[in-house]
């Protein structure tokens, strides 16, 4: 009963966990790159164990200072194949980010504070 509980808990806050994204549109990214601001791309599949874990660590990264200012996007691996061709993409759980309109770091699968972390500081 308590594994249950568990899960539960943890598929509902990994699910409430990237609050802090938005939906990925052209639209929204072009305009980030076009001012310069820091931006993080998230590729992410719902059914990915490997997303939902990136998915608390992300979020609660993202809410701390100096993290804050970065705008996060979340491109839907399944539903956006057009975007994740043109990110050049080719798994789920790919994290990219953006500073002064221009790419200064990737990351596939990482799952761990200190990488996703130090990932972020490029943003900056």
């Amino acid at each position: 009963m308590f594994k249950l509980f568990r899960t539960v808990v943890f598929l509902l806050f990994a699910g409430a966990a990237f609050a802090s994204e938005q939906p990925f549109t052209q639209a929204a990214f072009d305009q980030l790159q076009k001012e310069g601001k820091p931006t993080l791309v998230s590729v992410h599949a719902d059914w990915c164990p490997t997303c939902r874990a990136q998915a608390p660590i992300v979020s609660s990264l993202l809410e701390q200072e100096p993290y804050r200012q970065i705008n996060a996007l979340r491109v839907d691996f399944d539903q956006q194949k057009d975007v994740v061709r043109s990110f050049k993409v080719i798994k789920q759980s790919t994290l990219i980010v953006f500073k002064n309109g221009l790419e200064v770091g990737r990351s596939l699968g990482d799952t761990s504070t200190q990488g996703i972390e130090a990932l972020l500081k490029k943003a900056l």
